[in-house]
C-alpha cells in the first residue's frame, strides 16, 4: 500500500450463516463488490475488502430448531461453507469474518454505549407479540405476515422484502408465529432499549440531500422518499432472547442486542480486526476515522432489500455515534445496492424450491462461467429474470467464441509457429496502430466505468473490445500471410498478442482466475493477482475461521505496458469449457 493512494473500503453484505448461499444472492451482493475491489487495487488504490457471516440473525437460530443442533454449531457448518464458495468464486476478502468474536462484541458493545451516552439511546416499554405455544416474545424475524403498506402476504416482522418498508411487528397483519405457526398471538409488554431514529431524521435528510449524485436512481430515490415522510420513530435495539451480544450495563442478562443493529457495526468491527491481524491495532483508522482521512471513500455493497438498512439505519447509528465525545466516523459514500437476480418468475426462495446453490454450481461448471454471466445479467438498475438457457448461451456464444476462442487461436499459432516465443514485430501499418491505439483506450474507458460500478457496461465494452481483435485477425489473417509474408504474419501476431496482454488486464475484475493463467502462458513470471487463504483465529469467544487476501502483486497493474518481443510462453491451454446442451438440458428441465 501506499501513503498517498486514495483509501477505499468495500464494505460487503453480511450474509446470515443458515444454509447455502444461492446465485441470486451472489449476483446481487458479494461478486460486484469483488469486481470493483480487484479493478480499485490494479489502479493502486488502498482497498479494505471485508464482510462476514452474520450469526446472530433469527434465520440462523430458526436453522438451528430445524436441524435440531446449538446455535454454534449452524454458524460454523454454514460459515464454512461460505468461506469454500468465496474461495472457489476467488472473492478477495482482506478479512471475511463472522459476528460471533470477541472483536465485534466489542465494538458493538462500544457503539452501544457512545448511543447512550449521546442521547441516542434510551428505554421504554414497548407492546410486543408473544408466542404462548413457544412461550417467548417473537423478535421481528420470528414473526411474519401481510404487509400493512403494500399487501404482501409473506412480509417479514420488521420490512417487507416487497416494498422495502420498515415497520413495527405489531402492525403486521394476520400475525403468524414462525416458531410455531400459531396465528393466535398475545400482546404483551416488555422493556427495551431504543435507537431514537426520530432524532436522527432530519440530520439523515440533511446528509442524503448533500453530494450524491452518484448514487444509483433506485437508491436515492427510495431513501430520499422515506425520509421525506418524517415518519421514523425509536426502534428497539434489545430483545427478550439468549443469543446475540449481550447488553453492557448490569441488570440485562435475559436480554440481548438485536442482529438489525449489530451486524450493520461489522463493517467497522471487521476493519478493527484486520488491522489486530496485520499488527497495526490503529490501522483501521485509515478507512474510518475521520480526524485521520476524512477522504476515504465507504462503500456498501447489498441487494435492495437491505438498502433501508444502510442508508437510513446504519448512517443514522454513524451520525449518532458522531454526536458522542471521542473520535469520528466516515459515513458511506455509495450504497449501490443491486436489484434482484430473479428464478422461475420470481425472487430466489429456499423455502419454495427457487434456489440455484452456490456450491453446488461451483462444483458443477467453472467458477469464470459465473462470473461472467452473474456480471452480464447483472440487476443493476431492475430485477432480471435467471434461465439455463441464457446462462449456457452466454458462455458459448460470448465467452467461449469471443474472448476465450480469440486467445485460444492466436496462442496456439504462435505458440507453435513462431517457436514458443513472443513474435518479433516489423514496422507497425495503420492497421496495427489503430487497433492498439483502441484497445489501449479501453484502459480509460472500461476503468471508468469500473470505477462507476458499472459493471455490466464495462464487461460490454470489454467484449467489443475482444471481437474488435478478431476483426482485425480476420483482416489480416497471419496464418494464410505466413507462407508468403512471413515478417508480416509476425507483425500482425505480435500485434494480437499485444492486444491480448492488453485485454487480459481490462477483463481480470471479471476474470481473474483466467487472466492469471493467460499471463503466465504469456511467458510472465511474476504473478498477476495475490494470493487467497484462509486461517483459524481464536479469541475471548472461541475459534473462527477467517479468509484473507494478500494483494500486493496486483496493486499498480491498471496500464499498457509492453509485450517483450522474443519473450518466452508456455504451451498454452484452453481458458474455458464449452457446456454441454445434454446437461443443461436436465437444468432446464428440472427448473420447469
Amino acid at each position: 500500500m501506499t501513503s498517498n493512494a486514495q483509501k477505499i473500503l468495500v464494505g460487503v453484505a453480511w450474509p446470515y450463516a443458515n444454509g447455502e448461499k444461492h446465485i441470486g444472492q451472489i449476483a446481487g451482493a458479494y461478486l460486484p463488490p469483488d469486481i470493483f475491489a480487484r479493478y480499485q487495487r490494479m489502479v493502486g488504490n488502498d482497498v479494505l475488502m471485508v464482510s462476514g457471516s452474520d450469526t446472530h440473525g433469527t434465520p440462523v437460530t430458526l436453522k438451528a430448531d430445524a436441524e435440531g443442533a446449538t446455535t454454534a454449531q449452524v454458524v460454523d457448518k454454514y460459515h464454512e461453507l461460505f468461506v469454500e464458495g468465496c474461495v472457489a468464486m476467488g472473492l478477495t476478502f482482506d478479512l471475511y469474518t463472522h459476528t460471533d468474536t470477541q472483536n465485534h462484541w466489542d465494538v458493538t458493545q462500544q457503539m452501544f454505549l457512545r448511543h447512550l451516552e449521546a442521547g441516542y439511546i434510551y428505554q421504554a416499554v414497548q407492546q410486543q407479540l408473544y408466542d404462548p405455544q413457544a412461550k417467548r416474545f417473537l423478535a421481528d424475524r420470528y414473526v411474519e405476515g401481510t404487509c400493512p403498506f403494500c399487501g404482501y402476504t409473506e412480509a417479514r416482522g420488521d420490512q417487507c422484502d416487497n416494498c422495502g418498508r420498515i415497520y413495527d411487528a405489531l402492525e403486521l397483519k394476520n400475525p403468524r408465529s414462525k416458531i410455531t405457526g400459531n396465528t393466535d398471538l398475545e400482546v404483551r409488554e416488555t422493556e427495551h432499549f431504543f435507537l431514537d431514529m426520530g432524532k436522527l431524521n432530519q440530520p439523515l435528510l440533511d446528509w442524503i440531500n448533500t453530494g450524491k449524485e452518484h448514487w444509483r436512481p433506485n437508491v436515492i430515490n427510495f431513501t430520499r422518499g422515506q425520509l421525506e415522510l418524517k415518519e421514523l420513530r425509536g426502534r428497539p435495539i434489545t430483545r427478550d432472547i439468549d443469543w446475540g451480544v449481550t447488553i453492557p450495563l448490569a441488570g440485562y442478562d435475559d436480554k440481548r442486542i438485536y442482529v438489525w443493529y449489530d451486524a450493520v457495526i461489522g463493517y467497522l468491527s471487521a476493519a478493527v480486526e484486520w488491522a489486530d491481524l496485520v499488527g497495526e491495532a490503529d490501522a483501521w483508522r485509515a478507512w474510518w476515522d475521520a480526524g485521520v482521512n476524512p477522504d476515504a471513500l465507504i462503500y456498501n455493497f447489498i441487494g435492495k432489500d437491505n438498502i433501508p438498512f444502510h442508508t437510513i439505519i446504519w448512517p443514522g447509528m454513524l451520525i449518532g455515534y458522531n454526536a458522542g465525545k471521542g473520535d469520528q466516523l466516515n459515513l458511506p459514500y455509495d450504497v449501490p445496492a443491486n436489484e434482484y437476480l430473479n428464478l422461475g418468475g420470481g425472487k430466489f426462495s429456499t423455502s419454495r424450491g427457487r434456489v440455484i446453490g452456490f456450491n453446488t454450481v461451483l462444483r458443477e461448471f467453472q467458477p469464470e462461467a459465473w462470473r461472467y454471466v452473474l456480471t452480464a445479467m447483472a440487476p443493476e438498475n431492475a430485477d432480471v429474470e435467471f434461465t439455463w438457457q441464457e446462462f449456457m448461451e452466454r458462455v458459448n456464444n460470448e465467452l467461449v467464441a469471443n474472448w476465450g476462442n480469440l486467445v485460444n487461436r492466436v496462442l496456439g499459432f504462435a505458440y507453435k509457429r513462431f517457436e514458443g516465443r513472443v513474435p518479433v514485430p516489423g514496422e507497425l501499418d495503420p492497421l496495427d496502430q489503430a487497433l492498439l491505439d483502441e484497445i489501449r483506450s479501453g484502459f480509460t474507458a472500461v476503468g471508468e466505468l469500473y470505477g462507476a460500478v458499472k459493471l455490466k457496461a464495462a464487461l460490454t465494452e470489454a467484449r467489443r473490445l475482444s471481437q474488435r481483435v478478431n476483426q482485425y485477425l480476420n483482416e489480416k489473417a497471419p496464418w494464410q500471410a505466413i507462407k508468403q509474408d512471413p515478417a508480416g504474419a509476425a507483425t500482425s501476431v505480435y500485434v494480437a498478442l499485444q492486444a491480448i496482454d492488453w485485454l487480459k488486464l481490462i477483463w481480470a475484475p471479471i476474470l481473474p482466475q483466467s487472466g492469471e493463467a493467460l499471463h503466465q502462458m504469456l511467458g510472465y513470471d511474476r504473478p498477476l493477482f495475490g494470493r487467497q487463504y484462509t486461517e483459524r483465529i481464536t479469541d475471548g469467544r472461541g475459534s473462527h475461521l477467517v479468509l484473507r487476501y494478500d494483494h500486493t502483486p496486483a496493486t499498480g497493474r491498471w496500464q499498457a505496458g509492453s509485450l517483450l518481443p522474443g519473450q518466452a510462453m508456455r504451451e498454452p491451454v484452453a481458458l474455458f469449457t464449452k457446456l454441454d446442451e445434454t446437461i443443461l438440458a436436465e437444468k432446464v428441465q428440472a427448473v420447469a
